[in-house]
């Protein structure tokens, strides 16, 4: 017989504990970076330190959670901009979107991976979210006839990322970058 069970549901205060001290994290790692102070984050978020360890036991499963969060937001937004908007927009407004993230999350993802082999489970799980993300925008496009056919998703994030590690100096010239990648992307007439 087993002696393992399940583990229990948060009580909805510890759910928006947690929720906050996640939100917080995100708001400090983007302003002060990866090694944001955990003292400054609980503060932030209203709690105490051993709340914010209770959920996060070390600096790396904190950054680990905001990493993964913000992953799949960023898959969210696949779905959504492919309800709302055409295909071709839609491919557009989410590299868009990948490239703010790569802005804003670099530093917190060069300390993961300092930390983390890359083929770590946080890494595996995120890879596997934003592979199906473009892929499923990509060929929604495709079968639009907006997009060129012979792309696959993986490739779609490598120039989304190109793009992103182009600007990271200078965001501004991203959008001519993205116009110019987009009307690579048209179909051969």
């Amino acid at each position: 017989m087993s002696t393992t069970s399940a583990p229990r549901p948060m009580r909805a205060d510890a759910r928006r504990n947690y929720e906050r001290l996640l939100a917080e994290a995100h708001a400090a790692f983007a302003e002060l970076g990866p090694d944001a102070p955990l003292e400054e984050i609980a503060r932030r978020a209203g709690v105490g330190i051993g709340t914010l360890y209770r959920h996060f036991p070390t600096r790396l499963a904190l950054q680990e959670a905001v990493y993964h969060d913000h992953v799949v937001g960023l898959a969210g937004q696949a779905a959504e901009f492919a309800d709302r908007l055409p295909p071709r927009e839609a491919v557009r407004e989410w590299l868009r979107a990948l490239v703010a993230h790569s802005h804003t999350k670099r530093g917190l993802v060069e300390a993961l991976k300092s930390t983390l082999d890359g083929r770590s489970e946080v890494f595996s799980a995120c890879h596997t979210y934003m592979r199906q993300a473009a892929d499923t925008l990509l060929a929604r496009a495709v079968a639009a006839g907006e997009v060129r056919d012979g792309l696959d998703g993986l490739e779609l994030l490598r120039m989304g990322h190109a793009v992103a590690v182009a600007t990271e100096r200078s965001p501004e010239s991203g959008e001519l970058l993205l116009t110019i990648m987009m009307d690579g992307l048209r179909p051969q007439r």
